[in-house]
């Protein structure tokens, strides 16, 4: 085999490793759809909020207590604004907080923006319904002081990203009843892009075979002068 064909082939080798090494396509939930003031329920799980709409069945399920607000100047009850994206939000009306199952699991990190009158805080578990090991925490501080204006009570929406160890299959959404909503939660994927794109590995082999592939050939056509 020629030089130019074994490198030919290791590429091929490296592009094939990308290609199975990729991630599962990200989720993000931005709660668009959901009827104002309904449970989330199944929305996002096969079947339905409380008011019979569906959305994209993502194999994630809510507590009958994770209740969708729509922004009152888009037609809800909800006095929302400046959210990330759409018009749609989590709130809560119970002591517990909204609790999401993910049937797949959510590794390492779950991304979220928030506003918050009233210190909140956001828990993943390693089982469903918030049992089991507790395998991250994050508290919330309160982010709307500047937005008691009548029209918008919940107006600045914090991005976080929370880190841990392990696989989540559950997720709970706390603080104080009506006063903390939830927006854009993402699943496989960072809150916010990053600033810049850094190449993978097998990206980066490509290149060093490339490299070397243009170094011998440099090398060789020395020689032939």
């Amino acid at each position: 085999m020629t030089n130019l064909k074994k490198i030919a082939a290791a590429c091929a080798v490296a592009a094939s490793l990308a290609a199975g090494s990729a991630a599962a396509e990200p989720i993000l939930l931005d709660f668009e759809g959901i009827a104002d003031f309904a449970a989330i329920n199944d929305f996002y799980n096969g079947g339905t909020d409380s008011n019979g709409a569906s959305g994209v069945n993502y194999g994630v399920g809510f507590s009958a207590d994770s209740i969708g607000l729509t922004d009152s100047d888009a037609g809800g009850y909800g006095t929302i604004g400046g959210m990330p994206s759409g018009v749609g939000g989590l709130t809560f009306f119970s002591g517990r907080g909204a609790v999401m199952d993910v049937g797949g699991g959510v590794e390492t990190s779950l991304g979220f923006h928030y506003a918050a009158g009233e210190a909140g805080f956001v828990r993943v578990f390693e089982g469903l319904n918030g049992s089991g090991t507790l395998l991250g925490t994050v508290n919330l501080g309160t982010n709307i002081s500047g937005c008691l204006d009548g029209n918008n009570l919940f107006c600045v929406f914090d991005p976080v990203q929370l880190q841990f160890a392990g696989t989540a299959r559950s997720v709970v959404f706390g603080g104080a009843d009506g006063w903390i909503t939830f927006d854009d939660v993402r699943i496989g994927a960072d809150v916010e892009e990053p600033p810049a794109q850094v190449p993978e590995p097998a990206t980066l082999a490509l290149s060093a075979l490339g490299l070397a592939g243009f170094a011998a050939a440099r090398r060789k056509a020395r020689k032939s002068q």
